[in-house]
């Protein structure tokens, strides 16, 4: 019985940290004019070595992730399988966009990025001056 519950609360633990990434960007922007917030839409690729360390240092870490889920809608868009608006360069990679639940970029940037970096861009695309949260 231990064991069961030890397994539970392991799998709940590995998923709890999860980001509840949107796949398209239509559906995203409708979400964000429903809810009133702005998106952050982050491009990538199957093969980018610097796509893999953004996703599993920065975007694991719990502030963020926790700042993302309040503030922002959220779009996961891989360049090789999913309709990536025009607007939007996918190369190089990662790819940072923030829009406006209208879809005019607030703010942009490529690379990946340490959690006080990221912490920073999202304040600039929030117009925040320092960060609150």
């Amino acid at each position: 019985m231990r064991f069961i519950v030890w397994i539970l609360v392991s799998v709940a633990v590995l998923f709890a940290g999860e980001l509840h990434w949107q796949k398209d960007y239509k559906s995203a922007m409708q979400q964000a004019k429903k809810l009133d917030k702005p998106v952050y839409v982050l491009i990538t690729s199957e093969h980018c070595r610097w796509c893999k360390k953004f996703e599993h240092t920065t975007l694991q870490n719990k502030q963020i992730q926790k700042r993302l889920e309040k503030r922002f809608v959220v779009v996961k868009l891989v360049r090789e399988h999913d309709n990536v608006p025009q607007k939007f360069e996918t190369s190089p990679i990662p790819r940072h966009y923030f829009v406006d639940k209208n879809g005019t970029i607030l703010y942009d940037s490529l690379g990946h990025r340490q959690v006080e970096c990221f912490n920073a861009f999202m304040d600039n695309a929030l117009g925040i001056t320092h960060t609150s949260e």
